[in-house]
């Protein structure tokens, strides 16, 4: 009789891994940090509607990457947000822009920086998140146990 792989633990990943993780949600807290947050707290006129959710939504990011230095594997889906919009803008958005030959500067300033997302597909331990997300036994949807 085989016996069903039982989902890694966080202690399967190595430490180099989490140390990577952790990299990472300092690059994220430091640059947004820099970028976004003196906006966010020194700015003198309101927002444009877009701007401000932007704006939102990267301090609050920031804020959610802060705790991935503690806790990098719990933190897994920030990071797989971050690759995942970016990498559907850039397939839906940058692509067929460059493909027609439409591409302006302000959207390829977006790509550079939408590019750097591999980065975080570069640290994801990929074995984790399939062991956990998509082999893992997701929780009950009844109040039963």
């Amino acid at each position: 009789m085989m016996r069903a792989a039982t989902p890694l633990a966080p202690h399967d990943v190595p430490t180099w891994r989490l140390h990577a993780l952790r990299a990472m949600y300092l690059l994220i807290v430091v640059g947004l940090g820099c970028v976004v947050w003196p906006g966010f707290f020194n700015r003198t006129h309101p927002w444009v509607l877009m701007n401000g959710v932007v704006s939102c939504m990267l301090v609050a990011f920031s804020l959610l990457a802060l705790v991935g230095l503690r806790h990098p594997l719990r933190m897994l889906p920030i990071l797989l947000w971050e690759l995942t919009w970016k990498t559907v803008w850039l397939a839906v958005i940058a692509a067929p822009l460059a493909l027609q030959g439409r591409m302006d500067e302000a959207t390829m300033g977006t790509v550079v920086e939408c590019s750097l997302v591999v980065l975080v597909a570069l640290v994801i331990p990929w074995r984790h998140v399939f062991e956990h997300y998509v082999r893992g036994r997701g929780e009950r949807w009844n109040g039963a146990r």
